[in-house]
């Protein structure tokens, strides 16, 4: 029995079986927005749990991104899905018919940890549709392939008195995102829980330049981004791998919609807006490996093995 929800309504699970709780191993990201201590993104440690798949009904979910090409995507509880820190990240996920890459796209406010809600189209990769719910073993992937370079969104309503703008085809979990316009100082911006990075004060007019940093310490610097909101500016760059890479954006263009149909008396799925620019050349400056893996960038470390002994109200 599948779920069907819209990204900001209720979502109904599937009936039955007990949630499986993983043990919380490694480190958290104590989030400085208004987070709580115990929201953490997953790790690459392998942790138990449970599936079961919705049918998304709108053009995107709460991370604010097109839906994959591939229509591989999960939804996390808020514990995971940590205010939005996890959006954009892959998983790994096995079930009883085997393994499947998820992007995280979605939040499932009715989640505990260790309850993924994934696509119709990924749950079936790994399980059987007509179970509903399945037992199931994943973990975060640690630089993967992206389907293409670093884009740039910037928000409806944006100005040079107000920045937004969403960071997409980053791979791993992201640190920080400065911005600069013109020949301007960079400028720290802040996440919000619909994955759109915010300075309230304006970053200026542009063309801007956006350094984006992973929690591995990789960087890439995307120039040229114009304040052109509604669309996709993209690049040719990837920022995994531990290199420090700069790319240009050289064109971008609005959004033309697309609409699929989920199995009939299913929700109706529309898939979001895709868009064609001209990929800029990656020009790399410098390589360096990356660390064993950090929290965000000026957040504290957290012992959870020391943690899990003390009481807790999470």
């Amino acid at each position: 029995m599948s779920a069907h929800r819209s990204p900001l309504s209720a979502r109904w699970l599937a009936a039955g079986g007990a949630a499986v709780l993983a043990a919380v191993l490694g480190v958290a990201m104590l989030l400085t927005n208004g987070g709580s201590a115990c929201a953490a993104p997953p790790s690459t440690t392998q942790k138990t749990g449970k599936a079961t798949f919705y049918d998304l009904a709108g053009t995107s979910g709460n991370c604010s991104l097109e839906v994959p090409a591939d229509d591989l995507y999960v939804a996390l509880g808020p514990s995971e899905y940590s205010e939005a820190a996890s959006c954009g990240a892959y998983l790994d996920v096995t079930g009883p018919k085997g393994k499947v890459r998820v992007k995280v796209f979605d939040s499932c406010p009715e989640c505990p940890a260790g309850h993924l809600d994934l696509s119709r189209t990924a749950f079936k990769k790994i399980g059987n549709e007509i179970d509903g719910i399945i037992p199931i073993k994943y973990k975060l992937v640690t630089n993967p392939a992206t389907p293409a370079g670093i884009s740039v969104r910037i928000k409806e309503g944006a100005s040079q008195y107000w920045f937004a703008a969403r960071i997409d085809n980053h791979a791993n979990l992201l640190a920080s995102v400065k911005v600069a316009s013109g020949g301007g100082s960079f400028k720290s911006a802040h996440r919000t829980d619909y994955n759109y990075w915010l300075i309230d004060a304006g970053a200026g007019p542009g063309p801007f330049k956006i350094k984006i940093t992973d929690v591995y310490g990789n960087t890439a610097t995307v120039t040229g981004v114009k304040m052109s909101p509604g669309t996709v500016q993209k690049t040719s760059t990837r920022i995994t791998g531990g290199s420090t890479t700069v790319a240009t954006v050289e064109k971008a263009t609005a959004p033309k919609a697309k609409t699929t149909t989920s199995a009939p008396a299913k929700t109706t799925k529309s898939a979001a807006p895709s868009t064609s620019a001209t990929p800029a050349a990656a020009l790399p400056e410098s390589t360096t490996a990356p660390s064993a893996e950090p929290p965000a960038a000026n957040q504290p470390l957290v012992d959870l093995a020391a943690a899990e002994q003390a009481p807790s109200s999470c």
